[in-house]
């Protein structure tokens, strides 16, 4: 994918060396304090008119306090806010707007029952009468000049995650935006999807439009940036070509080098099968069906991905098959022991481990480290008299090294990193050695070292002989770890790959729904 305006690209520093008239926005020694805690410690940054600027860096890095001040979200304790080289005071989100400046996340802020036209005219002010069909002219206006194809008329819950994804940046765009933030922007995205918002970020760029794009996937960094900057622990480590090598950008990351997961061939169509599941069928909210007719196996020494935008039935699959969700009809075996309908029990006495996409209510918040890692063996822990504490606490001493977990046993959950409450998941559902693995998003919203860590114990188990079931709306997730792939639309499996065979355009495709394959 070629990266508009080249000649910003090549630049290593600040925006001196094109000339600061081009600075659109400029933060100078921006500091914010919580406490005892930086978040961000005198950072100075700038994104310049025509060009996409990536900001980068670990969870904890303070990417979202920085763009929260400049939106007028979050007070700065110092610093300065340079808009157009002028300095600016942004107490709010009207302030922003008012200075030209917008922001679109990964959670859109749409009224979905209500029209496009409506939804852009949410805010305006002038008055209690609205104007119908004055305001789909506008809308209408908008969309060709910048370029934006939607339906004013359109209901929002009707369109699809890409299309409400461009009426939130039309949105902005409309209220005279100049500097656009994108938070997470492709997360909920199919590779279509992402690159028609690139090609519509590019046409922008090229017509002035300053942008600042966060993500965590060095992959789409590289491919739409011009200049990309990172923030380590609340410091900018440093502005680097949006070229740069994603190992070199890993490292700035996390101040170390990364080497990604090693692999290990697996073991091959000859290996037995611990999960069989035939002809699969579940009810989702309201009692609507949500998944039809699923079947598919994984062997020993296997990982199989499910691919499939958010919503098309992956929920669903992972609940029945862990125990939480009952089944309407169809077969579920595990080393050849029918299970379909068995309680979250029984599953794991059977073997069966589940990772949950939402970790955080798989664990007790309040609760410690060293509970949390027993809930679901409590009676292995168990004296005539109560918890024997002392076992509890040598369990947890022993699971907090082997996984790497940087907490004591004492410690709140509710304390702890995403990073670090997912490698208590991992612990307490590892360490019971389970035969088939269950997991769902694995690595949602973890830093780059936490995904290393997630990606690497997976692939370790699958070397000793577990079948994994990989559900990721992460694509490159999926190609990287998984040997087999199939794919969710609407609750039915419409295609399944070899992952060597496998590739993100192939794949969108059949998430859309606009294809099969064999």
């Amino acid at each position: 994918m070629s990266r508009a305006n080249p000649g910003v690209a090549g630049s290593t520093g600040r925006a001196g060396s094109t000339g600061r008239a081009d600075i659109a926005v400029e933060l100078q020694g921006i500091t914010k304090r919580f406490g005892d805690l930086v978040a961000n410690d005198h950072v100075d940054f700038d994104v310049r008119r025509g060009e996409v600027h990536a900001l980068l860096g670990e969870n904890g890095a303070g990417k979202t306090t920085l763009m929260r001040i400049l939106y007028g979200l979050t007070a700065p304790d110092e610093g300065e806010i340079r808009i157009d080289g002028r300095p600016v005071t942004v107490r709010s989100p009207k302030d922003a707007i008012a200075a030209g400046i917008g922001i679109v996340t990964q959670h859109f802020s749409l009224v979905r029952p209500m029209t496009v036209a409506e939804n852009l005219a949410l805010g305006r002010t002038g008055g209690f009468r609205l104007d119908l069909e004055r305001t789909r002219r506008q809308v209408a206006g908008a969309s060709e000049r910048f370029g934006i194809r939607v339906d004013p008329a359109a209901i929002v819950g009707e369109l699809s995650i890409g299309e409400q994804q461009r009426v939130e940046i039309l949105k902005a765009l409309a209220r005279d935006c100049r500097v656009l933030i994108l938070d997470e922007p492709t997360a909920v995205l199919v590779p279509q999807e992402v690159e028609a918002l690139f090609m519509t970020l590019r046409r922008l760029v090229a017509d002035g439009l300053a942008v600042v794009f966060i993500s965590h996937k060095l992959g789409e960094v590289r491919a739409i940036s011009d200049r990309v900057s990172v923030l380590r622990r609340g410091a900018m480590v440093g502005t680097v070509p949006g070229s740069t090598d994603e190992r070199e950008l890993a490292r700035m990351m996390v101040g170390r080098p990364t080497f990604g997961v090693a692999r290990s061939e697996p073991t091959g169509g000859e290996a037995e099968v611990l999960l069989r599941v035939s002809g699969l069928r579940a009810a989702g909210r309201h009692g609507l069906p949500a998944l039809h007719d699923v079947t598919f196996e994984i062997r020993r020494g296997e990982i199989l991905g499910v691919a499939g935008v958010s919503g098309n039935g992956q929920t669903e699959l992972v609940e029945v098959l862990s125990g939480m969700r009952h089944p309407a009809a169809g077969s579920i075996t595990v080393d050849g022991t029918e299970l379909a309908g068995a309680t979250p029990t029984a599953m794991m006495a059977a073997g069966v481990g589940r990772i949950p996409e939402d970790r955080h209510a798989s664990l007790v918040a309040d609760l410690s480290v060293a509970d949390n890692l027993v809930l679901e063996r409590l009676d292995d822990f168990t004296t005539r008299t109560g918890l024997d504490e002392r076992r509890i606490r040598e369990h947890a001493t022993m699971l907090i090294e082997r996984f790497d977990i940087r907490a004591r046993p004492e410690d709140r959950v509710t304390t702890l990193s995403g990073g670090n409450i997912q490698k208590v998941l991992l612990a307490r559902v590892l360490s019971r050695q389970p035969k088939v693995i269950v997991v769902a998003q694995p690595t949602r919203g973890l830093d780059i070292g936490a995904t290393e860590y997630v990606r690497g114990e997976l692939l370790a188990r699958r070397a000793a002989g577990a079948a994994v079931l990989l559900v990721s709306e992460d694509l490159d997730e999926l190609l990287a770890l998984a040997d087999r792939l199939i794919v969710l639309y609407e609750g039915r499996i419409v295609g399944e790959i070899p992952a060597a065979d496998a590739d993100p355009e192939r794949l969108g495709i059949l998430m859309s729904g606009r294809g099969r394959a064999a």
